[in-house]
This record gives structure tokens, sequence and C-alpha cells, in this order.
């Protein structure tokens, strides 16, 4: 079976052997007449990796999974998918991949046994295995007990997203792909989904598509955001942080003047600014948000030293606040600015 050619790294020798990847796009676009929806998309997934795959609406990562799926063709480029090409053995690359749509079109008048039974047979899972695999992936997603024999009809929108996953994950292949996983889930479904999927880690490949940045953050290895149907960055949440944001955050809580303490910023940092102030709280402390260069080492030091040798001032805390998946999701799209170019032509 012939497995997809693999994109060397830059540097890296020609006859260097690299590990077959679960997913690989090279040059992927796809065009709806004019308009395109994704465009020269090229990245790798590594086997056992958990993959979040981020951008706002319309952006173009539905399309791909599609794609990925079998559901929809390519205008150009290559799919694979455990190295076989989607787009020329479709029947063989689906039996590699799981797939979870956003809106999963369960029947409400079967029950959840029922149901994953039958898609055992539909998937081709051998019969003797069917039926302890069925029982497997019930107890695995949390299915057992009373809610096996419910109809899906009268689950809840968490039951019906671990059926989903449930049904992903059966023909126990390579690659899942779920799109929203999470949607309209409250807390403690998300929770619970969450910890699905952490324990899939290591043992199936997993491409999640989520609006709730938060959840990417905690159970992905990596992220790659896509904008207009381009890949504009891909990494992971520590390296994105460094390459994409350019301005640091810190929190002071403190008793004192205020604007002695504005004037003793320059004095640590040239580029540190008060950015907002809290009003007095009843211990008579306020909370002051500080905004100052990224990625320059010692800042919070300084700052501790001038404030403790200036002795004017009660300080509380003062901490970093560590930039959220938010953070790199906002610069990583920002449209209309000129740092967007340089990513858009790195991942290109």
């Amino acid at each position: 079976m012939p497995e997809a050619l693999l994109i060397p790294p830059p540097g890296s020798a020609a006859n260097t052997v690299v590990a077959r990847p679960s997913l690989q796009a090279i040059g992927l676009t796809k065009e709806y007449g004019s308009v395109r929806a994704i465009e020269n998309l090229s990245f790798t997934v590594a086997r056992g990796e958990i993959v979040g795959f981020l951008g706002p609406n319309g952006a173009g990562k539905s399309t791909t999974m599609r794609i990925f799926s079998g559901l929809l063709a390519a205008t150009s480029g290559r799919a694979y998918v455990a190295g076989i090409p989607v787009a020329k053995s479709p029947d063989e690359a689906k039996r590699r991949l799981g797939y979870m749509p956003e809106h999963n079109p369960l029947p409400d008048d079967m029950r959840v046994a029922e149901y994953l039974h039958l898609r055992a047979r539909l998937k081709e899972v051998p019969r003797k295995k069917a039926k302890a695999r069925v029982e497997e992936v019930l107890e695995m997603c949390g299915l057992q007990h009373k809610t096996r024999r419910k109809l899906i009809g009268t689950l809840s929108k968490g039951y019906r997203q671990r059926v989903g996953i449930a049904d992903a994950i059966l023909a126990e292949p390579e690659v899942i792909l779920m799109d929203e996983p999470t949607i309209g889930l409250d807390p403690h479904q998300i929770l619970s989904i969450r910890r699905l999927i952490d324990s899939l880690r290591g043992r199936l490949t997993v491409l999640i598509s989520s609006h709730i940045l938060p959840e990417i953050e905690m159970c992905c290895d990596r992220v790659m955001i896509i904008n207009q149907g381009r890949l504009v960055a891909v990494g992971t949440s520590a390296s994105l942080r460094r390459e994409l944001l350019t301005r640091s955050e810190w929190r002071v809580r403190l008793k004192g003047d205020v604007a002695t303490f504005e004037q003793l910023l320059p004095e640590v940092h040239a580029g540190l600014r008060l950015a907002a102030c809290s009003a007095v709280d009843s211990d008579g402390f306020v909370e002051i948000r500080l905004e100052g260069p990224a990625n320059e080492p010692g800042l919070g030091e300084n700052l501790l030293t001038a404030v403790t040798r200036r002795g004017s001032w009660r300080v509380r805390e003062i901490a970093f606040v560590e930039p959220g998946l938010e953070q790199i999701f906002l610069a990583a799209t920002k449209q209309g600015e000129d740092t967007l170019a340089p990513f858009a032509r790195k991942y290109k």
C-alpha cells in the first residue's frame, strides 16, 4: 500500500527516515466557484498526537475535515490518512479514520447499545470481536449501566456527544476527527468530554476543531490556527506565545500612592506602562495591570526590587499574567495587520 511522501524538514538530509504521520495535507485547496474556502494548506499530524484546529467561523476548518473524511473532494492538493491518499483510495482511508461532525446525525429511535452494534457491522468490525468492542467503548465513554438501554432521543447533549465519540472510536481507527465536540455543553459535560479525549492520548491521533479555547489548550499537544483558508500559525501554546505575542502583562496589588508608583515604571523598563487600575478595596489595596515587552528576562525581579527599595508601598502581589490561547488566537487571526503576513508566508 503506497504511503505519502513526507515533506522533509528544512535542513534535513535527503536520506533521513521520517516516521509516517497519521494525517498529512499537501497544498490542499478547495474552491466554491470564485470563493476559496481553503488555500494551499500543508501540515502533518504525528501518530498519537492530539492537535487543536482553530480558526474564526468560515475559516475553512470543517471544509478541511470533510476533505480528510472523504466527504468532500479537494480542488487541488493531496490529503493522506495513515499514509493512504484519500482521493485515490477513499474506502481504505475511511477504514483508518473516525469522524465526529459538529451536528452528529444520531437516530433518536434507537437505543445506545443497539446503535453501536449496528455501527460495528457497518464499520466491518469482525463478528467475533464486535460484542466485546461495543462493551469496551460503552465503558470508555461512560455509557454503560442504564444509559446503554436508553433511546438516543432521550439523552442530554453531553451524552449524545459521548455516543458520537463512541461511534468514532468503535472500529479502532488510527485517526479521529472531532468537529466542535464540546459545543453547547455545560462545564461538567465539557470536563467529562475533555477527560475522555485525554484518555485517547498516545493511542489514537486526534484532530479537534473547537471554539472553546481553554479546552483546546488543556487537552492538545499542539495547535494549528487557520484564517481565511490559510494556515497562519502552528506550534505549542508556549512556542506561539513567544512567536506571536509582543507584549506581556503583570498584576500588582499594592497599598499606597498609585501616581507615584506609575512614575517609578520608566526606571524599571522604558516599555513598562500602567494599563488599568482598580478601585481601592476594603483593605486599602488596589489591583494594577501593567503592560510591558514580552520575553524580557528579569522584568518581574527588577520591578520588585524597585518597589521594595522605595519602601513607600505595601505590596501584596507582583505576578506575571500568563497569556492564554485566546490572546494567541487573536494575534494570529488579526486581519489587516502587517504582522499577519510573515506568518501566512511561513506556513503557506
